[in-house]
């Protein structure tokens, strides 16, 4: 009987550790959409997260996918039912669509989470062609032969 005792408290305990919660990051969303963006011209948002555990969260390190994006997040712990944030700027150099990534890796229960970039790189308006006359339409620079 004592044997089964024991061995009833090691599972209950074993069972208990496994169930504790950890720090829990809910981000507000985890993918942002800009839409059309100028060449050139870098842009930013901010992912908001919210700690919905029981522990403090501290994130270690966020990594973009590529050198054109730059995270920047919370580098004090989130205590339960605070917020934080992991901000990413992307440098819109080459035009055309992107997706881009930043994986967060933190001491909350899922480990990493990933947050997604996206949007389309238009080439800028020339200044030079806005700020010139217009072509003459063809045959109007003729003289008239008769």
């Amino acid at each position: 009987m004592k044997k089964f005792f024991s061995l009833f408290v090691a599972l209950f305990v074993f069972v208990a550790v496994g169930y504790a919660q950890k720090g829990v990051l809910k981000f507000a969303k985890e993918t942002h959409d800009f839409g059309k963006v100028e060449q050139g011209k870098p842009v930013t948002y901010v992912f908001e997260f919210k700690n919905s555990g029981t522990d403090p969260i501290v994130i270690n390190d966020a990594t973009a996918s590529c050198g054109c994006t730059k995270p920047n997040w919370t580098r004090e712990p989130v205590m339960p039912g605070k917020t934080g944030t992991v901000s990413a700027t992307f440098n819109a150099a080459a035009a055309g669509p992107f997706n881009k990534s930043v994986t967060v890796t933190s001491n909350a229960e899922a480990g990493q989470t990933v947050l997604y970039l996206k949007g389309e790189v238009v080439a800028q308006k020339d200044a030079q062609t806005a700020a010139s006359p217009a072509a003459a339409p063809a045959g109007k620079d003729k003289k008239k032969s008769r």
